[in-house]
Protein backbone atom coordinates (compact mmCIF):
# COMPACT_ATOMS: atom_id res chain seq x y z
CA UNK A 1 0.00 0.00 0.00
CA UNK A 2 2.10 2.67 1.22
CA UNK A 3 5.49 3.14 2.66
CA UNK A 4 6.16 6.18 4.97
CA UNK A 5 9.14 7.53 6.17
CA UNK A 6 9.87 10.58 9.16
CA UNK A 7 10.09 13.12 6.64
CA UNK A 8 5.98 12.71 5.24
CA UNK A 9 2.60 12.82 7.66
CA UNK A 10 0.99 9.46 7.42
CA UNK A 11 -2.75 9.77 5.80
CA UNK A 12 -5.65 10.67 7.69
CA UNK A 13 -6.44 7.90 9.93
CA UNK A 14 -3.22 6.43 10.02
CA UNK A 15 -1.95 5.14 13.52
CA UNK A 16 1.10 4.99 14.96
CA UNK A 17 2.22 1.53 17.41
CA UNK A 18 5.44 2.19 19.41
CA UNK A 19 8.40 1.07 17.37
CA UNK A 20 7.08 -0.22 14.55
CA UNK A 21 6.09 2.79 12.52
CA UNK A 22 2.88 3.95 11.07
CA UNK A 23 0.04 1.29 10.33
CA UNK A 24 -2.06 1.01 7.57
CA UNK A 25 -5.05 3.47 7.25
CA UNK A 26 -8.56 2.09 7.04
CA UNK A 27 -9.55 1.72 3.43
CA UNK A 28 -12.36 4.29 3.32
CA UNK A 29 -11.43 7.62 6.06
CA UNK A 30 -13.71 8.84 8.48
CA UNK A 31 -14.44 12.25 6.13
CA UNK A 32 -15.61 10.24 3.65
CA UNK A 33 -18.42 8.71 5.55
CA UNK A 34 -18.78 12.11 6.95
CA UNK A 35 -19.42 13.57 3.55
CA UNK A 36 -21.81 10.32 2.43
CA UNK A 37 -24.05 10.84 5.31
CA UNK A 38 -24.66 14.63 4.40
CA UNK A 39 -25.27 13.62 0.88
CA UNK A 40 -27.37 10.99 1.38
CA UNK A 41 -29.58 13.29 3.46
CA UNK A 42 -29.33 16.15 0.75
CA UNK A 43 -29.98 13.42 -1.80
CA UNK A 44 -33.29 12.63 0.08
CA UNK A 45 -34.18 16.70 0.00
CA UNK A 46 -33.46 16.61 -3.79
CA UNK A 47 -34.74 13.68 -4.94
CA UNK A 48 -38.20 14.02 -3.79
CA UNK A 49 -38.18 17.17 -5.76
CA UNK A 50 -37.02 15.96 -8.82
CA UNK A 51 -38.73 12.81 -8.81
CA UNK A 52 -41.88 14.57 -9.04
CA UNK A 53 -40.57 17.88 -11.04
CA UNK A 54 -41.08 16.43 -14.60
CA UNK A 55 -44.64 15.38 -13.92
CA UNK A 56 -45.19 18.99 -12.22
CA UNK A 57 -44.34 20.73 -14.84
CA UNK A 58 -45.45 18.89 -17.91
CA UNK A 59 -48.78 17.63 -16.28
CA UNK A 60 -49.62 20.21 -13.97
CA UNK A 61 -48.45 23.44 -15.54
CA UNK A 62 -48.52 22.10 -18.84
CA UNK A 63 -45.36 23.01 -20.00
CA UNK A 64 -43.53 21.38 -23.39
CA UNK A 65 -41.34 18.72 -24.15
CA UNK A 66 -39.16 21.51 -25.65
CA UNK A 67 -40.26 24.33 -22.79
CA UNK A 68 -39.18 21.21 -20.08
CA UNK A 69 -35.42 20.40 -22.12
CA UNK A 70 -34.38 24.24 -21.74
CA UNK A 71 -35.81 24.35 -18.43
CA UNK A 72 -33.76 21.13 -17.38
CA UNK A 73 -31.12 22.26 -19.15
CA UNK A 74 -30.71 25.45 -17.83
CA UNK A 75 -30.87 23.49 -14.48
CA UNK A 76 -28.09 21.58 -15.19
CA UNK A 77 -26.21 24.59 -16.93
CA UNK A 78 -25.96 26.68 -14.06
CA UNK A 79 -24.41 24.33 -11.62
CA UNK A 80 -21.95 23.42 -14.28
CA UNK A 81 -20.86 27.45 -14.70
CA UNK A 82 -21.01 27.33 -10.78
CA UNK A 83 -18.59 24.41 -10.36
CA UNK A 84 -15.76 26.57 -11.71
CA UNK A 85 -16.09 29.64 -8.84
CA UNK A 86 -16.88 26.92 -6.14
CA UNK A 87 -13.80 24.55 -6.76
CA UNK A 88 -11.31 27.86 -7.01
CA UNK A 89 -12.37 29.36 -4.35
CA UNK A 90 -12.15 26.30 -2.14
CA UNK A 91 -8.63 25.99 -3.54
CA UNK A 92 -7.83 29.53 -3.04
CA UNK A 93 -9.21 29.73 0.56
CA UNK A 94 -8.23 26.85 1.42
CA UNK A 95 -11.49 25.58 3.12
CA UNK A 96 -12.99 23.31 1.03
CA UNK A 97 -15.78 22.90 3.87
CA UNK A 98 -16.63 26.35 3.94
CA UNK A 99 -17.46 26.59 0.40
CA UNK A 100 -19.30 22.93 0.10
CA UNK A 101 -21.05 24.58 3.43
CA UNK A 102 -22.15 27.89 1.32
CA UNK A 103 -23.37 25.49 -1.71
CA UNK A 104 -25.45 22.94 1.04
CA UNK A 105 -27.09 25.78 2.71
CA UNK A 106 -28.28 28.14 -0.46
CA UNK A 107 -29.86 24.48 -1.57
CA UNK A 108 -31.74 24.35 1.56
CA UNK A 109 -33.02 27.84 1.73
CA UNK A 110 -34.35 27.09 -1.98
CA UNK A 111 -36.45 24.32 -0.88
CA UNK A 112 -39.57 26.14 0.84
CA UNK A 113 -39.61 28.72 -1.77
CA UNK A 114 -40.89 25.84 -3.85
CA UNK A 115 -44.29 26.00 -1.38
CA UNK A 116 -44.93 29.74 -2.61
CA UNK A 117 -44.14 29.21 -6.55
CA UNK A 118 -47.04 28.15 -9.02
CA UNK A 119 -45.89 29.51 -12.19
CA UNK A 120 -42.90 29.19 -14.27
CA UNK A 121 -40.95 31.79 -14.11
CA UNK A 122 -40.38 31.96 -10.15
CA UNK A 123 -39.77 28.21 -10.40
CA UNK A 124 -37.34 28.94 -12.91
CA UNK A 125 -35.48 31.55 -10.42
CA UNK A 126 -35.55 28.70 -7.52
CA UNK A 127 -34.27 25.94 -9.24
CA UNK A 128 -31.80 28.11 -10.76
CA UNK A 129 -30.71 29.07 -7.17
CA UNK A 130 -30.67 25.57 -6.19
CA UNK A 131 -28.42 24.91 -8.96
CA UNK A 132 -26.03 26.91 -8.19
CA UNK A 133 -25.73 25.83 -4.36
CA UNK A 134 -25.23 22.32 -5.94
CA UNK A 135 -22.01 23.89 -7.87
CA UNK A 136 -20.64 25.45 -5.01
CA UNK A 137 -20.25 22.33 -3.28
CA UNK A 138 -19.94 19.67 -5.32
CA UNK A 139 -15.94 20.41 -6.25
CA UNK A 140 -14.99 21.19 -2.53
CA UNK A 141 -16.42 17.76 -1.38
CA UNK A 142 -15.25 15.33 -4.28
CA UNK A 143 -11.30 17.48 -3.21
CA UNK A 144 -12.26 16.68 0.14
CA UNK A 145 -12.75 12.73 -0.49
CA UNK A 146 -9.84 12.56 -2.59
CA UNK A 147 -7.44 14.43 -0.21
CA UNK A 148 -8.07 11.82 2.79
CA UNK A 149 -7.62 9.12 0.57
CA UNK A 150 -4.59 7.35 -0.90
CA UNK A 151 -4.59 7.42 -4.86
CA UNK A 152 -4.70 3.40 -5.13
CA UNK A 153 -8.08 3.73 -3.01
CA UNK A 154 -9.64 6.79 -4.95
CA UNK A 155 -12.19 4.21 -6.90
CA UNK A 156 -12.98 2.81 -3.62
CA UNK A 157 -13.90 5.93 -2.32
CA UNK A 158 -15.92 7.53 -4.62
CA UNK A 159 -17.61 4.13 -4.83
CA UNK A 160 -18.68 4.64 -1.17
CA UNK A 161 -19.72 8.36 -1.63
CA UNK A 162 -22.15 7.61 -4.55
CA UNK A 163 -23.39 5.00 -2.52
CA UNK A 164 -24.30 6.50 0.42
CA UNK A 165 -25.49 9.37 -1.97
CA UNK A 166 -27.85 6.81 -3.78
CA UNK A 167 -29.13 5.79 -0.65
CA UNK A 168 -30.87 9.67 -0.44
CA UNK A 169 -31.45 9.29 -4.31
CA UNK A 170 -33.38 5.55 -3.16
CA UNK A 171 -35.18 7.22 -0.60
CA UNK A 172 -36.55 10.39 -2.11
CA UNK A 173 -38.63 9.40 -4.35
CA UNK A 174 -39.99 6.50 -2.19
CA UNK A 175 -40.67 9.31 0.05
CA UNK A 176 -42.44 11.78 -2.64
CA UNK A 177 -44.83 8.46 -3.67
CA UNK A 178 -45.71 8.04 -0.06
CA UNK A 179 -46.24 11.68 0.35
CA UNK A 180 -48.04 12.47 -2.70
CA UNK A 181 -50.18 9.04 -2.09
CA UNK A 182 -51.80 10.32 1.64
CA UNK A 183 -51.81 13.91 1.30
CA UNK A 184 -54.57 16.09 -0.85
CA UNK A 185 -51.95 19.04 -1.81
CA UNK A 186 -49.12 16.47 -2.51
CA UNK A 187 -46.62 18.60 -4.22
CA UNK A 188 -46.82 21.20 -1.70
CA UNK A 189 -46.20 18.74 1.20
CA UNK A 190 -43.21 17.22 -0.96
CA UNK A 191 -41.82 20.35 -1.25
CA UNK A 192 -42.32 21.38 2.93
CA UNK A 193 -40.95 17.82 3.62
CA UNK A 194 -37.57 18.50 1.92
CA UNK A 195 -37.10 21.61 2.59
CA UNK A 196 -36.45 20.22 6.34
CA UNK A 197 -34.90 17.24 5.33
CA UNK A 198 -32.13 19.61 3.26
CA UNK A 199 -31.72 22.15 6.74
CA UNK A 200 -30.67 18.73 8.31
CA UNK A 201 -28.14 17.86 6.22
CA UNK A 202 -26.35 21.13 6.86
CA UNK A 203 -26.38 20.99 10.38
CA UNK A 204 -24.62 16.98 10.07
CA UNK A 205 -21.85 18.90 7.46
CA UNK A 206 -21.40 21.76 10.38
CA UNK A 207 -21.15 19.20 13.12
CA UNK A 208 -19.18 16.01 11.68
CA UNK A 209 -17.25 17.06 8.55
CA UNK A 210 -13.51 18.03 9.52
CA UNK A 211 -12.94 21.80 8.30
CA UNK A 212 -9.57 20.29 6.94
CA UNK A 213 -8.04 17.52 5.20
CA UNK A 214 -4.02 17.62 4.49
CA UNK A 215 -3.88 15.70 1.36
CA UNK A 216 -2.65 12.26 0.69
CA UNK A 217 0.61 12.96 -1.64
CA UNK A 218 0.37 11.45 -5.31
CA UNK A 219 2.87 9.97 -7.41
CA UNK A 220 2.59 12.34 -10.23
CA UNK A 221 1.85 15.59 -7.96
CA UNK A 222 5.39 16.91 -8.48
CA UNK A 223 5.12 16.64 -12.12
CA UNK A 224 1.73 18.03 -12.19
CA UNK A 225 2.68 20.77 -9.66
CA UNK A 226 6.03 22.00 -12.63
CA UNK A 227 3.34 22.05 -15.49
CA UNK A 228 0.66 23.56 -13.19
CA UNK A 229 3.01 26.54 -12.77
CA UNK A 230 2.56 26.69 -8.84
CA UNK A 231 5.02 28.46 -6.78
CA UNK A 232 5.30 26.67 -3.63
CA UNK A 233 6.85 27.80 -0.34
CA UNK A 234 7.96 25.12 2.06
CA UNK A 235 6.20 26.97 5.47
CA UNK A 236 3.47 28.56 3.77
CA UNK A 237 2.11 27.66 0.53
CA UNK A 238 1.81 30.44 -2.01
CA UNK A 239 -2.33 31.61 -2.81
CA UNK A 240 -3.73 30.08 -5.47
CA UNK A 241 -3.98 31.90 -8.51
CA UNK A 242 -6.35 31.71 -11.37
CA UNK A 243 -3.43 31.27 -13.91
CA UNK A 244 -2.57 28.40 -11.88
CA UNK A 245 -6.12 27.43 -12.08
CA UNK A 246 -5.47 27.49 -16.14
CA UNK A 247 -2.38 25.80 -16.66
CA UNK A 248 -4.06 22.97 -15.48
CA UNK A 249 -5.34 22.47 -19.01
CA UNK A 250 -1.87 21.80 -20.08
CA UNK A 251 -1.41 18.46 -17.62
CA UNK A 252 -2.22 15.82 -21.44
CA UNK A 253 -4.04 13.64 -19.22
CA UNK A 254 -6.97 16.03 -17.45
CA UNK A 255 -7.21 17.66 -21.13
CA UNK A 256 -8.05 14.27 -22.62
CA UNK A 257 -10.43 13.20 -19.32
CA UNK A 258 -12.19 16.47 -19.96
CA UNK A 259 -12.59 16.10 -23.59
CA UNK A 260 -13.93 12.62 -23.00
CA UNK A 261 -16.43 13.81 -20.57
CA UNK A 262 -17.64 16.37 -23.12
CA UNK A 263 -18.53 14.29 -25.67
CA UNK A 264 -19.84 11.72 -23.90
CA UNK A 265 -22.14 14.44 -22.16
CA UNK A 266 -23.22 15.85 -25.66
CA UNK A 267 -24.70 12.66 -26.27
CA UNK A 268 -26.04 11.69 -22.57
CA UNK A 269 -30.29 12.11 -22.50
CA UNK A 270 -31.09 13.30 -19.04
CA UNK A 271 -32.84 11.04 -16.26
CA UNK A 272 -35.87 13.02 -16.65
CA UNK A 273 -36.22 12.13 -20.18
CA UNK A 274 -35.29 9.05 -20.12
CA UNK A 275 -38.20 8.22 -17.14
CA UNK A 276 -40.86 10.19 -19.05
CA UNK A 277 -39.74 7.89 -22.62
CA UNK A 278 -39.64 4.65 -20.50
CA UNK A 279 -43.30 5.85 -18.91
CA UNK A 280 -44.60 6.78 -22.48
CA UNK A 281 -43.05 2.98 -24.42
CA UNK A 282 -44.49 1.38 -21.10
CA UNK A 283 -48.03 3.06 -20.38
CA UNK A 284 -46.85 3.24 -16.76
CA UNK A 285 -49.77 5.31 -14.69
CA UNK A 286 -48.80 9.04 -13.44
CA UNK A 287 -49.18 7.60 -9.87
CA UNK A 288 -46.49 5.47 -10.23
CA UNK A 289 -43.97 7.86 -11.88
CA UNK A 290 -42.16 8.73 -8.71
CA UNK A 291 -40.81 5.61 -8.08
CA UNK A 292 -39.38 4.87 -11.36
CA UNK A 293 -35.75 6.70 -10.08
CA UNK A 294 -35.69 4.24 -7.63
CA UNK A 295 -34.84 1.32 -10.18
CA UNK A 296 -31.34 3.19 -11.19
CA UNK A 297 -30.58 4.33 -7.87
CA UNK A 298 -31.37 0.63 -6.33
CA UNK A 299 -28.60 -0.93 -9.22
CA UNK A 300 -26.39 2.50 -8.78
CA UNK A 301 -26.39 1.71 -4.83
CA UNK A 302 -25.38 -2.16 -4.91
CA UNK A 303 -22.72 -1.38 -7.73
CA UNK A 304 -21.44 1.84 -6.61
CA UNK A 305 -18.26 0.21 -4.60
CA UNK A 306 -18.21 -2.89 -6.67
CA UNK A 307 -17.13 -0.71 -9.52
CA UNK A 308 -14.93 1.47 -7.94
CA UNK A 309 -13.21 -0.68 -6.11
CA UNK A 310 -12.94 -2.66 -10.19
CA UNK A 311 -11.82 0.58 -11.41
CA UNK A 312 -8.78 0.80 -9.01
CA UNK A 313 -7.66 -2.62 -10.17
CA UNK A 314 -8.38 -3.44 -14.06
CA UNK A 315 -8.01 0.32 -15.15
CA UNK A 316 -10.96 4.05 -14.74
CA UNK A 317 -10.35 3.84 -18.20
CA UNK A 318 -12.25 0.41 -18.97
CA UNK A 319 -14.91 0.71 -16.56
CA UNK A 320 -15.84 4.42 -17.59
CA UNK A 321 -16.44 3.34 -21.16
CA UNK A 322 -18.01 0.27 -20.05
CA UNK A 323 -21.10 2.54 -18.44
CA UNK A 324 -21.62 4.49 -21.33
CA UNK A 325 -21.73 1.18 -23.32
CA UNK A 326 -24.66 -0.17 -20.78
CA UNK A 327 -26.30 3.26 -21.19
CA UNK A 328 -26.27 2.75 -25.25
CA UNK A 329 -27.60 -0.79 -24.54
CA UNK A 330 -30.91 1.14 -22.87
CA UNK A 331 -31.30 3.44 -25.93
CA UNK A 332 -31.98 0.40 -27.38
CA UNK A 333 -33.82 -1.58 -25.32
CA UNK A 334 -36.58 1.59 -25.42
CA UNK A 335 -35.91 2.21 -29.20
CA UNK A 336 -37.07 -1.24 -29.68
CA UNK A 337 -37.80 -3.48 -28.05
CA UNK A 338 -40.86 -5.06 -27.85
CA UNK A 339 -43.59 -3.95 -24.86
CA UNK A 340 -42.56 -6.63 -22.40
CA UNK A 341 -43.56 -6.55 -18.70
CA UNK A 342 -39.95 -7.09 -17.90
CA UNK A 343 -38.71 -4.05 -19.95
CA UNK A 344 -39.10 -0.64 -17.41
CA UNK A 345 -36.74 -3.02 -15.18
CA UNK A 346 -34.23 -3.71 -17.98
CA UNK A 347 -33.85 0.13 -18.60
CA UNK A 348 -33.41 1.01 -15.41
CA UNK A 349 -30.83 -1.78 -14.37
CA UNK A 350 -28.71 -0.80 -17.30
CA UNK A 351 -29.62 3.13 -16.47
CA UNK A 352 -27.97 2.25 -12.77
CA UNK A 353 -25.05 0.48 -13.91
CA UNK A 354 -24.48 3.11 -16.24
CA UNK A 355 -23.98 5.45 -13.08
CA UNK A 356 -21.92 2.83 -11.23
CA UNK A 357 -19.86 2.78 -13.82
CA UNK A 358 -18.94 6.33 -14.36
CA UNK A 359 -20.79 8.65 -11.78
CA UNK A 360 -17.58 8.14 -9.19
CA UNK A 361 -15.06 6.39 -11.82
CA UNK A 362 -14.06 10.15 -13.43
CA UNK A 363 -13.45 12.37 -10.27
CA UNK A 364 -11.27 9.49 -8.94
CA UNK A 365 -9.58 9.93 -12.30
CA UNK A 366 -9.08 13.35 -12.29
CA UNK A 367 -8.25 13.05 -8.80
CA UNK A 368 -4.80 11.01 -10.30
CA UNK A 369 -3.88 13.76 -12.03
CA UNK A 370 -4.24 16.73 -10.49
CA UNK A 371 -2.03 18.25 -7.28
CA UNK A 372 -3.25 18.66 -4.00
CA UNK A 373 -3.82 22.49 -3.90
CA UNK A 374 -5.39 22.29 -7.16
CA UNK A 375 -7.59 19.22 -6.53
CA UNK A 376 -11.03 21.31 -6.48
CA UNK A 377 -10.08 23.05 -9.51
CA UNK A 378 -8.99 20.05 -11.55
CA UNK A 379 -12.37 18.52 -10.56
CA UNK A 380 -14.76 21.57 -11.50
CA UNK A 381 -13.11 21.85 -14.92
CA UNK A 382 -14.27 18.52 -15.50
CA UNK A 383 -17.23 18.42 -13.85
CA UNK A 384 -18.37 22.17 -16.03
CA UNK A 385 -17.32 20.72 -19.26
CA UNK A 386 -19.15 17.95 -18.44
CA UNK A 387 -22.38 19.63 -17.18
CA UNK A 388 -22.71 22.16 -19.95
CA UNK A 389 -22.62 19.51 -22.30
CA UNK A 390 -25.39 17.64 -20.89
CA UNK A 391 -26.87 21.41 -20.84
CA UNK A 392 -26.59 21.29 -24.43
CA UNK A 393 -28.06 17.44 -25.09
CA UNK A 394 -30.91 18.32 -22.76
CA UNK A 395 -31.65 21.32 -25.15
CA UNK A 396 -31.00 19.52 -28.78
CA UNK A 397 -33.20 16.24 -27.12
CA UNK A 398 -35.98 18.43 -26.21
CA UNK A 399 -36.10 20.11 -29.57
CA UNK A 400 -35.76 16.78 -31.25
CA UNK A 401 -38.34 15.66 -29.26
CA UNK A 402 -40.90 18.60 -30.09
CA UNK A 403 -40.11 18.52 -33.93
CA UNK A 404 -39.75 14.53 -34.74
CA UNK A 405 -41.04 12.86 -32.27
CA UNK A 406 -39.01 10.53 -28.86
CA UNK A 407 -37.85 7.74 -31.53
CA UNK A 408 -36.04 9.68 -33.78
CA UNK A 409 -34.69 11.96 -31.00
CA UNK A 410 -33.77 9.04 -29.15
CA UNK A 411 -32.11 7.14 -31.73
CA UNK A 412 -30.07 10.53 -32.50
CA UNK A 413 -28.68 10.32 -28.96
CA UNK A 414 -27.88 6.65 -29.39
CA UNK A 415 -25.77 7.26 -32.95
CA UNK A 416 -24.24 10.29 -31.12
CA UNK A 417 -23.23 8.00 -28.37
CA UNK A 418 -21.61 5.48 -30.09
CA UNK A 419 -19.59 7.79 -32.22
CA UNK A 420 -18.29 9.62 -29.23
CA UNK A 421 -17.81 6.60 -27.24
CA UNK A 422 -15.86 5.55 -29.45
CA UNK A 423 -13.59 8.61 -29.88
CA UNK A 424 -13.18 8.48 -26.11
CA UNK A 425 -11.75 5.09 -26.30
CA UNK A 426 -9.13 6.50 -28.65
CA UNK A 427 -8.24 9.43 -26.64
CA UNK A 428 -7.82 6.98 -23.34
CA UNK A 429 -6.01 4.35 -25.11
CA UNK A 430 -4.47 1.78 -22.74
CA UNK A 431 -0.77 3.87 -24.56
CA UNK A 432 -1.95 6.45 -21.70
CA UNK A 433 -0.50 7.07 -18.19
CA UNK A 434 -1.98 4.42 -15.63
CA UNK A 435 -4.57 6.48 -14.22
CA UNK A 436 -6.14 7.17 -16.88
CA UNK A 437 -6.39 3.70 -18.09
Amino acid sequence: MYLADRSAPAPEGAKTAPDRGPVRAPAVASTVLALGAVSMITDISSEMVTAVLPLYLIAGLGLSPLGFGALDGVYNGVSALVQLTGGHLADRVRNHKLIAGIGYGLSALCKPLLLFAHSLGPISVILTLERTGKGLRTAPRDALISLSTPPELQGRAFGVHRAMDTTGALLGPLAAFLILSLTVDGYDAVFGVSACVAVLGVVVLMLFVPSGVDPVPTPSAASAKATAATARDADRPAPVRLRDALGLLRLPRLRNLAICAVLLGLTTVSDAFVYLLLQRRTGIGDQWFPLMPLGTAAVFLLLAVPAGALADRIGRRTVFLTGHALLLAGYALLLWAPAWPALPFLVLALHGMFYAATDGVLPAAVAATVPGELRATGMALVGTGQALARFGCSLAFGAAWTLWGTGPALAAAAAGLLCCAAVAGFVLRPSAPQDTR
